[in-house]
């Protein structure tokens, strides 16, 4: 018999791939988004007839008992709520409901149901924020500086006391950033990919940017759909650092971007005051070494491979 997932979030980037990722392996995927007509990235995948999209929002607890009444998922992954950084400082109360009550709710469901389901929680590096310099591993003490990481910190500890207090199997990635071309232009590194690419075929606008000596951990994002399924799969659920260990500076980032369709970046990019964030985290690096240990997981795609095939992508689109 064919394992059924529920991917709550499955509209986005990772909710995407991962549909993809468990259908490849035969399960019945089931997905849920406040509106289901936005399927573009399943379409991009050419999955939208193989996943059933149900209508969800994860703030209303009657409708998330339903739909997990409904599914009876054998795992579910909770990859919904408002996930950019800036948007979280103009709509803190969205984005802490989102994540917060969004996955209160969906732990209920799983309880009410016997405890059957296995839950992923998708926490974030963003967690980690005072972390500096040092590789942030599953003991770095937590020190959220935005709505959105606060919010982070409080579904890995629901998800934490779940396990606890009621045995069910539910876990955390904490997963550093990670990309792909089903990125939405709201973030950073598809507004830089995108420029590059346009500037490349003729435009003569300028890309306006914030603070780029910021520095992160960029993966890619189909590496880390499958540590998500890895950590299902084990017979005690812990939660896991996603990362690759390396860490690069947004000024980097754009030069490569720019370098990969032959330009000099600093022709065409300017730095724009108004984006500088008055608490920007301005160092995130991740360690892995538990997911290699557990989960014969490690990351393969360094940033430069991210975005060469990120603009590779954007070339073709």
């Amino acid at each position: 018999m064919s394992k059924t997932a529920l991917i709550c979030g499955v509209s986005g980037q990772d909710g995407s791939l991962l549909a993809k990722f468990l259908l490849e392996k035969g399960y019945q995927v089931f997905g849920t988004s406040r509106n289901v007509k936005n399927i573009s990235n399943l379409k991009k995948l050419g999955i939208e007839t193989q996943v059933s999209v149900l209508s969800l929002s994860l703030t209303d607890a009657h409708q998330v008992q339903q739909v997990m009444e409904s599914v009876k998922p054998d795992e579910a992954y909770n990859l919904a709520g408002q996930s950019s950084v800036g948007l979280s400082f103009k709509q803190p109360v969205e984005t802490i409901e989102s994540h917060v009550l969004g996955t209160l709710y969906l732990l209920e469901a799983i309880r009410n149901l016997g405890g059957h389901a296995r839950f992923f929680n998708a926490g974030s590096g963003d967690c980690f924020a005072d972390a500096g310099k040092e590789e942030a591993n599953e003991g770095t003490p937590f020190s959220p500086r935005s709505p959105y990481a606060v919010a982070k910190v409080a579904a890995f500890f629901e998800t934490k006391n779940y396990r606890e207090m009621y045995h069910i199997y539910a876990c955390t990635g904490i997963m550093f950033n990670h990309e792909s071309p089903l990125r939405p232009e709201s973030f950073v590194t598809k507004k830089i990919v995108q420029a590059a690419c346009r500037i490349a075929q003729g435009s003569k606008e300028k890309l306006n940017l914030g603070n780029l000596t910021i520095r992160r951990d960029w993966g890619w994002a189909e590496e880390y759909v499958d540590a998500m399924w890895r950590m299902l799969q084990q017979d005690i659920a812990e939660d896991f650092v996603i990362a690759t260990g390396q860490s690069h500076s947004l000024e980097d980032f754009v030069a490569q971007a720019f370098q990969a369709v032959d330009l000099d970046w600093q022709k065409h990019v300017e730095v724009d005051e108004s984006l500088l964030r008055k608490h920007e985290v301005l160092e995130s690096k991740g360690d892995a070494g538990k997911a290699k240990e557990r989960l014969d997981w490690q990351a393969t795609y360094t940033m430069n491979d991210v975005v060469k095939s990120m603009v590779g992508a954007e070339l073709k689109s």
